[in-house]
């Protein structure tokens, strides 16, 4: 089976950094897989906050997410606190790729890094919508 390889753009439009809880922890005493992807939720809501949206109001519309992949590089531990790079790209008519990684704050280390797809939702026709047009126009 091929494994899934993630490109990484040249640069990163957004940074925040979250600290990892004990919560977060499996058994096996690093970073649960599907919790890492709670992190990257909360990075995706502080970036839209940042553009100064949420993720039911983008320009009228919300964002629902269609698809995720993720490349773990390595372990990640309870007090460590990672840093989530992101940014938009790779629009079509109805969406685009928010690329992210994550990185332990203190080494630098890569933990993973991802792609999570998003498509644009009219909640009052509970319909996908184009991309917004003052939306695509940031990321020109």
């Amino acid at each position: 089976m091929a494994r899934i390889k993630i490109e990484l753009p040249d640069h990163f439009a957004f940074s925040t950094a979250l600290p990892i809880y004990l919560s977060q922890i499996n058994y096996g005493g690093h970073l649960d897989n599907a919790l890492l992807l709670t992190l990257v939720s909360e990075a995706r809501s502080r970036y839209f906050q940042s553009l100064g949206y949420t993720e039911l109001d983008v320009e009228g519309l919300g964002i629902v997410l269609a698809d995720a992949a993720v490349q773990y590089r390595s372990e990640a531990f309870h007090g460590e606190t990672m840093v989530v790079d992101m940014a938009a790209e790779d629009f079509n008519r109805y969406g685009c790729d928010l690329i992210w990684r994550m990185c332990d704050q203190a080494s630098g280390r890569e933990v993973a890094r991802g792609k999570s797809g998003i498509v644009f939702f009219d909640y009052g026709k509970r319909a996908i919508a184009e991309v917004p047009a003052a939306f695509r126009a940031r990321f020109s």
